[in-house]
């Protein structure tokens, strides 16, 4: 009989971790979640069980990420795939976006995702296979839109990074995946999720036109449905030779 394979999925608590993980305990995975606060998680996921760990975690605390992985590990026996998923979208131009602004897009989206790689791989390493998810954007691979520039530079980074991580590991049989998603029905452009710039600067028309056309108009009518961008990763962890760069959704 086929163990279990046990994920560990961060930024779970909405959009497509969110989805992910559901679709996940419904075929019979465990799963680790992790979230700002645990609340979150366990009103619309569920209570701890044998098969679902919830756990609040600070994305950007190297410390809090160490041992949120030490967690999975003890309860569920090992840890088997990583989804790199929790960030957010910063809006705003190169210039009016304030340096702390973009530092702390970079503290979440790189450093966050970097913080667990470092966390989860001695043990994948360890038992020599695993298997790790990268979640860019389409903006990490074309950043033609005013307004995204330092989003998207996070999301090239996790590219990139993720393309060295690829070969650094498939000598212990761990794979890893970097999934550039386009535009999911989710809340990622909601106010919860997005941040706008502090000190607009409204000579940036276009870059206003898009963020007002973001925010108000595609959001809610993203044209991609979140549950089959779960069903694929899943079907992705299980094959034998999985892609280093994947668009979602996939080209037909």
């Amino acid at each position: 009989m086929e163990t279990k394979k046990v994920w560990f999925v961060t930024g779970a608590s909405k959009g497509l971790g969110f989805e992910l993980v559901k679709k996940l305990l419904s075929e019979g995975f465990q799963v680790a979640a992790t979230s700002r606060t645990v609340e979150s998680l366990i009103s619309t996921i569920g209570e701890t069980s044998e098969d679902f760990l919830p756990l609040s975690v600070n994305i950007t605390d190297n410390n809090d990420i160490k041992s949120a992985i030490a967690k999975t590990v003890k309860h569920f026996g090992r840890i088997d795939v990583v989804v790199n998923n929790a960030g957010y979208g910063q809006i705003g131009t190169l210039e009016e976006l304030t340096d702390e602004e973009a530092r702390e897009n970079y503290a979440v989206n790189v450093f966050g995702t970097l913080n667990v790689i470092r966390n989860a791989m001695p043990y994948l390493r360890e038992q020599r296979s695993g298997h790790i998810f990268n979640i860019s954007s389409v903006g990490g691979y074309s950043a033609n839109f005013p307004g995204w520039g330092i989003y998207c530079s996070t999301k090239f980074a996790v590219a990139g990074f993720t393309e060295a991580l690829a070969e650094e590991v498939k000598d212990f049989g761990v794979h890893a995946t970097v999934v550039y998603p386009g535009y999911f029905r989710t809340d990622f452009l909601t106010k919860d999720s997005v941040k706008t710039p502090s000190n607009p600067i409204q000579a940036y028309e276009a870059a206003r036109n898009s963020e007002q056309a973001h925010l108000n108009e595609i959001n809610g009518n993203q044209p991609n449905d979140p549950e089959k961008a779960a069903d694929v990763l899943i079907q992705i962890s299980k094959e034998k030779n999985p892609p280093v760069h994947f668009g979602l959704p996939p080209k037909s």
